[in-house]
C-alpha cells in the first residue's frame, strides 16, 4: 500500500511538472509540390543532375540542423528536387560541402548506413504512423527500411527494388534515386498527398539536418512530417515478382567407425520458389515453397544455468520482412524488466528442431534430422487508404522421420508431425491517426500425433485486441493489450504444460496452483495497461501494470519464459534538449517495479537508476545502478518450494569511443551481488573495430564473464517419500571472442566473415540441500553436507545423511564444460537488382570438454581440430522476374 501511494503522488507531482514545461514553440509543417515529366525525358540515373528532366521544377532547401544542435542553421547547405513519370519517383538531392575531399565514403553491405548519406522517406499511406525509407551513402551504398509505430519500429530487411547513383565534385556530392511506385503503397485518390522528410547525415560533424523540422522532444518520427504535393492521377503498379533459386551443399564431418549416417560426407542439389504478388496497390501476397536459408549467419553461442529458453532473433528472410506487422509483444514497456521478449508470435517456432527422438537400443543408429523442412508459406499484408493493417501468415512444416539402423536393418519413427500455422494481425485507425485498435489470432494445429510425440499438444490457439489513444498532438497515450491462449492435447501433454519450468504447477507450497493430471486443455490470460507522456519538454514518464496468469502458455508459437505474473512498473525520464560545452545531450532516469504471483505473494521489490550521455567529442556512455531489497523466486528449485533469496545491488557501465574514427572501442561491463554474498555474477564485453580503408572493417569483442551462486539447482531427488532439493556452489566461467571481417568490393559484392570461439565451464562444490527455503538469513535456508556425509567416486556423488554407512541417493557430477566454435563466410553478388548469388562456408565445432582443463587450453583443445568440425560448402543462385 505504501509503495503505491508513492507512486501515485509521484504520478501527479510529474504531470504537474509536465504541464508547467508544456513548449509553445510551433512548428510550421512545410509543403513541397512536385511535378510530372509531360514531353520530357525521364532522367538517367548517373548521379549528375544534369538531365533536361530536372529543370522542370525548382530547387527546394533551408534544411535545419536536427542533431545535436536543434532548430539552428547547418554549416552546410542541402537542397533537392522530386519529379515523377508514369512508373517511378525521381529524386535528386545535392549535399554541399566546402572540402569535398574530405567526404566519408565508406563502403559497406546494403544497409549499412556509413559515412555521409543522403535520404527520402515517403507516408505514401499518410497514416502518420509508417513509411518507406530510401537512403544511399556518398559512396553509392543503398539502405532501405520500413518503418512503423511512428518511428518506433524499423524493418531493415526490407528490400525494394530500386535504383540510386552518385557523385562527388568540386561543390559538394549529388545523389539521384529512381523509385518504382510499385515498391510504394498508396491509395486511388486523383491528387495523392503523402507525407515525406528529407535528411542528411553529416559525418565530420556528427550532425544531421532536415528538410522538415522535427524537435528533440517530438512524440514520434512519421507524424512529423511535411507534406508531399502534385502527384496527379497516379496509376497504382501491382508488384509482381518471382524469385526462383538452386542451392548445391556439400557437408563434411567427423566419420564415426561403425555409422553407417556418419561416414564423413553428404551432398545435395535443392531448388525452391519465392514470389510476390501485389494483389492491390497495398495489400501484397510473399510466397515461398521449400525455402532455403543456407545464408543465414549461425545464432550466438549460449548457455544458461536458470532453466528457461534462450531468446534467439530471427534472421530468415521471408520471415524478417515485414514482421513489424505481426509484432504483437504482450508487455513492451518503456521502463524494461517485464519480459519484453515474450511475443504472441515468434516465427523461429517454423522450421524448428524436430522435437522427438526415437527409442534406440545398444548398438542401434540414429538419423536425426537438424530442422523441420517448411513445404510452403504465404504471407498476405500491407495497409489499405481506410487505415485497416492487415497481415495473415501460414506456413505448413513437413512430417519429419528419424531413420534408425541396426545392422543394415532400417526403420523409421515420427519425431515432428505435419504442422500447420497461421497467424492473422489486424489494426484500424482513428481519429485522425491518433488511436488505434487492433487483434491477432493464432492456430498451430499438428496432424496424427503418434504415441511417441503425444506429449506435444495437438493445437493451439491465442488472440487479443490492443489499443492506443494518443492525444495533445501525442505527447501523451494510453494503451495496452489483452490476449488469451489454449492449448489441447492428451493428458499427457498437459501434464507435462503444467509442469514445464514456465509454469511449475507442481511446485511445493502453493495453493493458487496444482497438477490436474486428467486435464485435456489449459486456458489462459495475459496483457498489459500503460499511461506515458512521451513529448513536449525534456520530461517523460511511463507507468502500467502486466500480467500472465497461471495456465497461459504461448510457445507453440509464440515465446514465453514463464506464467503466474503480475508486474507493476514506473518510468521516469529527464532528457537535455540542447548541447552544452561539455554534452551533446544527457538522459538520467528513475524505474522501480514490482512483482507479485497469483497467489499473492510479493517476489521482487526493485529500483533503478540510470543515466546516458553524448560527449561533445560525440563518445558515448552510460552508468545505472539498481537495488533490490526484496527478492523471492517460485522457479529456483524447479517445482520445489518458493525460495527466499538475498536482496541485491547490481550495476551496468558503458563506453562507445567516437564511432567516425577509424580506429574505435567500446567496453561495457556488469555485475550483480547478493548482500548476504550468497551469489554474485560479473561480465565485461570488449570490442575494437579497425577500418584501415573504406572497403575493409574488421572487428573483434572479447567477452568473459564470472558466475558464482551459492544454491544453484542440481536437482530435486525423492529419498523415502520425501523431496530432496539439491544445490550446490557453482563457479562458472565464459570465454569467448565475437570476430568479424566485411571486405566491400563494391555496393553489389561483398565477403562477410563472422566466427565466434565460445566456452562456458562450471564447476561444482559445497553441495548442500534447502530444508527452509523461506529462512531470513542464507545459513538458515540450507543444511551444507560435510566431508563425512558426501564421497565421490566414478563420476557420481553419494550422500549418506544420517551417517549410518548406507548411501540415501547418489547424483552425477554437475560440472560441466561446453566448447562451441561457429563460424560463416559468406560471398555475395548482387549481379543484378534483387537477383543474387551467395558462395557460403560454414563451420561449426560443438564438443564438451575437460571441466578441470583451464579455459583456453580447453577451448584450443576442441576447436582446432579439423577432426571435430562440421564444414558446409553451398552455393545458393537466385534470380529475380519483374512481370
Amino acid at each position: 500500500m505504501k509503495t503505491n501511494l508513492i507512486t501515485v503522488c509521484t504520478i501527479l507531482f510529474v504531470q504537474t511538472v509536465f504541464f508547467a514545461q508544456d513548449s509553445t514553440d510551433v512548428v510550421i509543417k512545410r509543403t513541397y509540390t512536385t511535378k510530372f515529366l509531360d514531353k520530357v525525358a525521364s532522367p538517367e540515373i548517373d548521379g549528375l543532375l544534369d538531365d533536361p528532366g530536372w529543370n522542370v521544377i525548382e530547387w527546394e532547401g533551408d534544411f535545419i540542423e536536427r542533431r545535436p544542435d536543434e532548430n539552428t542553421t547547418p554549416d552546410h547547405k542541402t537542397k533537392f528536387k522530386i519529379v515523377y513519370d508514369e512508373k517511378f519517383l525521381y529524386v535528386g538531392i545535392r549535399a554541399y560541402d566546402s572540402d569535398p575531399d574530405k567526404i566519408e565514403m565508406r563502403l559497406s553491405r546494403r544497409d549499412g548506413f556509413q559515412g555521409d548519406w543522403v535520404g527520402i522517406f515517403i507516408d505514401s499511406y499518410h497514416d502518420k504512423r509508417s513509411s518507406f525509407g530510401f537512403i544511399t551513402t556518398a559512396a553509392g551504398v543503398k539502405a532501405d527500411f520500413f518503418t512503423s509505430e511512428n518511428g518506433n519500429n524499423e524493418d531493415e530487411s526490407w528490400n525494394p527494388i530500386w535504383y540510386t547513383k552518385t557523385n562527388v565534385d568540386k561543390e559538394g556530392w549529388t545523389a539521384e534515386m529512381k523509385i518504382p511506385f510499385s515498391q510504394l503503397k498508396f491509395g486511388k485518390a486523383k491528387e495523392q498527398v503523402w507525407g515525406i522528410q528529407l535528411d542528411r547525415q553529416y559525418f565530420r560533424g556528427a550532425e544531421r539536418y532536415s528538410w522538415q523540422r522535427i524537435k528533440q522532444d517530438t512524440p514520434g518520427f512519421v507524424s512529423e512530417f511535411g507534406l508531399l504535393e502534385g502527384l496527379i492521377d497516379l496509376v497504382p503498379q501491382k508488384q509482381l515478382e518471382i524469385q526462383p533459386y538452386t542451392v548445391a551443399k556439400m557437408e563434411t564431418f567427423e566419420a564415426e567407425a561403425g555409422n553407417p549416417f556418419r561416414d564423413g560426407r553428404d551432398g545435395q542439389i535443392t531448388g525452391g520458389l519465392d514470389a510476390k504478388i501485389g494483389i492491390t496497390n497495398d495489400l501484397t501476397l510473399d510466397l515461398t515453397v521449400n525455402p532455403d536459408f543456407g545464408q543465414v549467419e549461425a545464432d550466438p553461442s549460449a548457455i544458461a544455468l536458470d532453466g528457461f529458453q534462450i531468446f534467439f532473433r530471427e534472421q530468415r528472410p521471408f520471415f524478417v520482412e515485414n514482421k513489424n506487422i505481426f509484432d504483437y509483444r504482450v508487455s513492451q514497456s518503456e521502463a524494461g524488466n517485464t519480459f519484453g521478449f515474450d511475443n504472441v508470435f515468434y516465427s523461429r517456432r517454423i522450421g524448428r528442431s524436430p522435437q522427438g527422438f526415437p527409442n534406440t537400443e545398444d548398438g542401434e543408429y540414429v538419423d536425426q534430422p537438424e530442422n523441420t523442412s517448411i513445404l510452403g508459406a504465404a504471407k498476405f499484408s500491407g495497409k489499405t487508404k481506410d487505415g485497416w493493417s492487415i497481415g495473415v501468415l501460414e506456413s505448413v512444416t513437413a512430417k519429419k522421420y528419424a531413420t534408425i539402423d541396426n545392422n543394415g536393418e532400417r526403420r523409421k519413427e515420427v519425431v515432428e508431425p505435419l504442422t500447420n500455422y497461421f497467424v492473422g494481425r489486424v489494426q484500424k485507425d482513428f481519429n485522425d491517426r491518433n488511436t488505434f485498435v487492433g487483434g491477432i489470432f493464432t492456430a498451430t494445429n499438428r496432424d496424427q500425433l503418434t504415441p511417441e510425440l503425444n506429449f506435444l499438444h495437438h493445437s493451439a490457439f491465442t488472440g487479443g485486441i490492443d489499443f492506443k489513444h494518443q492525444w495533445q498532438e501525442r505527447d501523451w497515450y494510453v494503451g495496452g493489450n489483452l490476449i488469451f491462449s489454449r492449448v489441447n492435447g492428451s493428458t499427457e501433454a498437459i501434464s507435462n504444460t503444467q509442469q514445464s519450468i514456465a509454469h511449475l504447477f507442481q511446485r511445493a507450497g502453493a495453493d493458487h496452483v496444482s497438477v490436474e493430471e486428467d486435464r485435456t486443455s489449459l486456458t489462459g490470460t495475459g496483457g498489459n495497461l500503460q499511461l506515458g507522456k512521451v513529448g513536449n519538454g525534456n520530461w517523460k514518464f511511463e507507468t502500467g501494470a502486466t500480467w500472465r496468469s497461471p495456465e497461459l502458455e504461448l510457445n507453440d508459437i509464440g515465446f514465453q519464459r514463464q506464467a503466474d505474473d503480475i508486474r507493476h512498473y514506473t518510468w521516469i525520464g529527464y532528457q537535455t534538449l540542447k548541447p552544452t560545452e561539455t554534452f551533446r545531450r544527457v538522459g538520467i532516469n528513475y524505474n522501480h517495479w514490482s512483482v507479485w504471483d497469483f497467489g499473492g505473494n510479493h517476489n521482487s521489490l526493485r529500483f533503478n537508476t540510470n543515466s546516458w550521455q553524448n560527449w561533445d567529442n560525440n563518445w558515448f556512455t552510460n552508468l545505472g545502478i539498481t537495488y533490490a531489497p526484496k527478492q523471492y523466486s517460485n522457479f529456483a528449485l524447479r517445482g520445489g518450494p518458493r525460495l527466499r533469496q538475498a536482496s541485491e545491488i547490481s550495476f551496468f557501465n558503458g563506453y562507445n569511443t567516437d564511432r567516425r574514427k577509424k580506429v574505435r572501442f567500446n567496453v561495457f561491463h556488469r555485475g550483480q551481488k547478493g548482500t548476504d554474498n550468497s551469489y554474485n555474477s560479473y561480465n565485461i564485453d570488449f570490442g575494437v573495430t579497425y577500418q584501415p580503408f573504406n572497403a575493409l572493417s574488421i572487428s573483434a569483442n572479447p567477452e568473459y564473464g564470472i558466475n558464482m551462486d551459492k544454491l544453484q539447482y542440481i536437482d530435486n531427488i525423492d529419498v523415502n517419500g520425501e523431496t530432496t532439493y539439491l544445490t550446490g556452489t557453482v563457479n562458472q566461467r565464459t570465454l569467448s571472442m565475437s570476430l568479424r571481417l566485411n571486405y566491400t568490393i563494391n555496393p553489389n559484392l561483398t565477403v562477410q566473415y563472422w566466427g565466434q570461439p565460445f566456452i562456458s565451464r562450471g564447476r561444482y562444490s559445497d553441495f548442500k540441500e534447502v530444508v527452509n527455503p523461506m529462512g531470513s538469513k542464507f545459513n538458515d535456508r540450507i543444511s551444507l553436507y560435510p566431508e563425512n556425509q558426501i564421497s565421490f567416486a566414478d563420476g557420481t556423488y553419494s550422500v549418506d545423511r544420517n551417517l549410518d554407512d548406507v548411501t540415501d541417493f547418489t547424483f552425477g557430477n554437475p560440472d560441466f564444460s561446453f566448447v562451441q566454435f561457429r563460424s560463416n563466410l559468406v560471398v555475395r553478388w548482387e549481379y543484378i537488382p534483387g537477383s543474387e548469388i551467395f558462395l557460403v562456408w560454414s563451420q561449426d565445432v560443438s564438443q564438451s570438454g575437460d571441466p578441470q582443463n583451464g579455459l583456453l587450453n580447453d577451448l584450443g583443445n576442441n576447436i582446432f581440430n579439423d577432426e571435430k568440425s562440421q564444414n558446409i560448402f553451398l552455393v545458393k543462385a537466385t534470380y529475380r522476374f519483374v512481370l
